[in-house]
């Protein structure tokens, strides 16, 4: 999410930059995935959004923020904690961003609405396979996005708490997903980043699964259990902490505009839905106490 320290709500604000990126072709591996369904991986945390139709994501589970003072990157939309920007269908998770008009709370107007959720203070981890099966929308100046901060963000701050995004897209780049994580040196628009590629097809034509496997010295990226990228310790400016080696809590948000994906315009079609079947986090077997 490359983001920028600011706290409204105990929230991180994001600024975004467009990233130099090495753009992975499926086919080019690394390594062979681990994959969840192995005996080494056990599920800690998960999901699935089964709730009623219209209901709320369980909040025993999540935090539904709300704001919309641009998050720390100049977004056009107000996050609200709405039904019709957030909520549960047909066995999915719904965030939806709309274009009306919009006065909050705190008296800032928009002229888009969506939603963000988060886990902190409900859940968090250290280290493990984190993953989500999406369906992400597309058109310029959308934002999809599933990732990770730090658990003491609200005192170490960003980027020290440390940040892993998992996937996030700029939606004029229908067939590119970015995998990226931030600390302090490694930031905003200098992350240890990459970028997957679809060699056909759009990801919003259908669901995908998006994960990191995440290790004491390394992170690795997944898009439908192809490995596309590993950022590793080593991999850290010299000089500079690795600082991904604490408990994480998960966010999911759709933004509107800013800094990253650029403006909707006269060709981005609203509503925009970005649905999520599940989230699920697993913890290597022998590391479960």
């Amino acid at each position: 999410m490359n983001l920028f320290l600011g706290i409204r709500e105990r929230s991180l604000y994001r600024v975004g930059f467009v990233l130099v990126v090495a753009c992975t072709q499926p086919g080019a591996q690394q390594t062979a995935a681990f994959r969840p369904s192995t005996p080494s991986w056990v599920l800690t945390w998960s999901d699935e959004f089964n709730g009623a139709d219209g209901s709320p994501p369980d909040r025993a589970k999540w935090i539904v923020e709300s704001g919309g003072d641009g998050w720390g990157n100049n977004e056009l939309q107000y996050y609200t904690r709405r039904r019709e920007n957030v909520r549960q269908e047909k066995g999915s998770l719904v965030i939806e961003a709309i274009k009306e008009k919009f006065i909050g709370p705190d008296g800032i107007e928009r002229d888009y609405t969506s939603g963000r959720l988060k886990t902190e203070g409900r859940f968090s981890q250290r280290y493990g396979r984190v993953e989500a099966r999406i369906r992400i929308p597309s058109g310029k100046g959308i934002w999809p996005a599933f990732w990770m901060l730090g658990e003491d963000f609200s005192t170490a701050g960003w980027p020290a708490c440390g940040e892993i995004d998992i996937m996030e897209n700029v939606g004029s780049e229908p067939a590119t997903i970015h995998g990226s994580i931030h600390g302090p040196g490694y930031s905003s628009g200098n992350p240890l980043t990459a970028a997957f590629t679809l060699p056909k097809d759009r990801f919003s034509d259908g669901f995908h699964v998006f994960a990191v496997e995440w290790e004491p010295q390394a992170v690795r990226f997944l898009v439908d259990d192809q490995l596309y990228a590993t950022k590793t310790s080593a991999d850290v400016p010299a000089g500079k902490r690795w600082v991904h080696d604490h408990a994480f809590f998960v966010l999911l948000s759709l933004a509107v505009g800013g800094n990253f994906p650029g403006s909707p315009d006269d060709s981005t079609v609203f509503p925009q839905r970005m649905l999520v079947d599940y989230v699920r986090v697993y913890a290597r077997k022998n590391a479960v106490p």
